[in-house]
């Protein structure tokens, strides 16, 4: 199945990575790909541009069909591959309800944290403003806070729904091992959310500021399908940056 699938992508990048999470919870290991080089500009090759007029990352191709945007591809490959791998959405109405609304708001998220750690890419050096950076710092911190809050609240549902006799050993798992973001299942909503908490700690978000979020990285960055679309270049140079360091 996965042979008549194509994708273009680019190392680091948040949006290929939810694409490449969800291929590998699918089972669809088998697809074409090809790493390309933003630094050199590849993505904006006749090739890409052929795939995804816009020349981005990722470009996405299953047969006849086309999907350039990562919410797209990961909805495609769950509806189409519903039978296959993990299964990505709920049955349940409120577990459907929480999933819909963290993978949408993990848009303003993933937002937040590139207007912070990309200020300098996108912002030409003769227009940066100190203040406009204060204020991008600010609102990734009422960001992350807001996030911590939702993890906060699915560990404690956790612990509710938990018989009496392991409640106390329930209490102490959920303050150390972290949580989905929907419940005990992993969704669509961590294939989305995840590669922007990754990043989060590959630019020197402090782990112990924001607790809820760390465990959650540390929850997940072993699940195999994370660990087999590892971006290569942070194989390869673990250490990352420390722009976020003082957030």
């Amino acid at each position: 199945m996965a042979e008549n699938m194509t994708l273009f992508w680019g190392s680091g990048s948040a949006p290929c990575w939810r694409v490449m999470i969800a291929l590998e919870e699918k089972n669809l290991q088998g697809y074409k790909q090809k790493l390309l080089s933003f630094e050199n500009l590849e993505h904006k090759s006749p090739e890409v541009l052929a795939v995804n007029p816009r020349g981005q990352l990722p470009s996405f191709k299953h047969g006849d069909n086309i999907l350039n945007e990562s919410y797209a591809a990961c909805f495609y490959l769950e509806n189409q591959f519903k039978s296959q791998g993990s299964k990505l959405i709920p049955d349940g109405p409120a577990e459907q309800a929480i999933m819909y609304q963290r993978m949408f708001e993990g848009l303003t998220f993933y937002d937040k944290l590139g207007a912070v750690i990309y200020y300098e890419y996108y912002v030409p050096e003769g227009e940066r403003l100190a203040s406009a950076m204060k204020r991008n710092c600010q609102n990734l911190i009422t960001e992350l806070q807001l996030w911590e809050g939702y993890l906060d609240k699915v560990s404690m549902m956790e612990i509710q729904n938990t018989p009496k006799k392991i409640f106390y050993f329930s209490v102490k798992h959920a303050l150390q091992t972290g949580s989905h973001l929907v419940g005990s299942s992993f969704t669509l909503a961590d294939v989305m959310v995840f590669p922007t908490v990754a990043n989060l700690y590959r630019f020197g978000l402090s782990p112990e500021r924001y607790p809820k979020l760390a465990a959650y990285y540390a929850l997940l960055k072993d699940r195999p399908s994370i660990k087999a679309s590892w971006p290569p270049h942070w194989l390869e140079y673990p250490k990352g940056q420390d722009t976020l360091k003082d957030i």
